[in-house]
């Protein structure tokens, strides 16, 4: 994962220092892209873990069209809980919300995934993100743009139109709500001499911590539509808007470049597993993977 470590260091040296949304201040830079070969191994980091539950879970919850968190929650993933939880707070305790990161806010989170968790009418009222990533993949305006990219891909290889876009600017103010307007925005996916690839636009990239993970998730996403239309796997392509490192990362970013890369893993699919749209965690294989321990840092919501 060299292109990665370069990343940082490209951060590190040119990067400007920026004011943010979540008032934690970053070091920025503006346009950026990495390449990585598919047909080798499966880019997962080595330097640090990645979450692979979490990207596996996410991926299906947005391959299914799924908007609220309480199926990431019942399977302990717990990377969206903070933006609904914060935007609870801010509903229902206004300026006597506790401050964010302090115990109480802490605590409050803890029994706000419980209640996801347990009470469906509860998690139905303030588990739903709005109009992210799997409503807009399955149901941009009416239009399901996975199920019918994968169809083009079958149909027309060559076609230069196999483009799925989260970014829907009806739905933006619905979706900063209870969550994101969407980071990674726009993929278009490529075939040439019987491969896939797909190449990534991400508007906004916090790239300590959220980076790595979306490597994986478009990585696989890629793997998993390539086996649904018969193709051998290409390249996965990442290119970056406003791609950051958040000021309170600093020192977690001079522990992973400090670190040796690892070998990569293989990522399969199950034999006999069901298409796409039906898969489960289980049919997702992942061997290989050993990785330095994982790297804590604060998520700025």
């Amino acid at each position: 994962m060299k292109q990665y470590h370069d990343l940082l260091e490209h951060i590190l040296e040119k990067g400007v220092k920026k004011e943010d949304r979540t008032g934690t201040g970053t070091i920025s830079v503006f346009g950026y892209q990495m390449r990585f070969d598919l047909t080798e191994d499966f880019p997962l980091m080595t330097t640090k873990e990645v979450y692979w539950k979490g990207v596996v879970h996410e991926l299906l919850w947005f391959i299914r069209g799924e908007t609220n968190i309480r199926y990431l929650v019942q399977n302990k993933v717990k990377i969206w809980n903070e933006w609904p939880y914060q935007h609870y707070l801010e509903v229902t305790k206004g300026v006597d919300a506790p401050r964010k990161h302090t115990h109480a806010w802490k605590e409050g989170l803890k029994n706000f995934v419980q209640r996801i968790k347990e009470d469906e009418d509860f998690a139905r009222q303030w588990g739903n993100l709005g109009p992210v990533y799997g409503k807009q993949w399955r149901d941009f305006n009416g239009v399901d743009q996975l199920r019918d990219t994968i169809e083009a891909i079958k149909k027309n290889p060559n076609s230069r139109r196999h483009i799925i876009t989260a970014w829907n600017p009806v739905d933006i103010p619905e979706m900063v709500k209870s969550g994101l307007p969407p980071c990674h925005t726009l993929f278009q996916f490529y075939v040439a001499e019987g491969k896939l690839s797909c190449h990534l636009y991400q508007r906004s990239a916090d790239v300590f911590l959220g980076v790595p993970f979306n490597i994986g998730s478009y990585a696989l996403l890629t793997l998993l539509v390539a086996r649904e239309c018969g193709l051998g796997l290409g390249d996965f392509v990442h290119s970056f808007g406003d791609a950051h490192l958040y000021n309170n990362h600093m020192d977690q970013v001079a522990l992973q470049l400090s670190r040796e890369e690892r070998p990569l893993p293989t990522v399969r699919v199950r034999e006999g597993a069901p298409g796409i749209f039906d898969l489960s965690f289980e049919d997702i294989i992942l061997e290989g993977y050993d990785p330095w321990p994982r790297i804590p840092a604060p998520v700025a919501v």
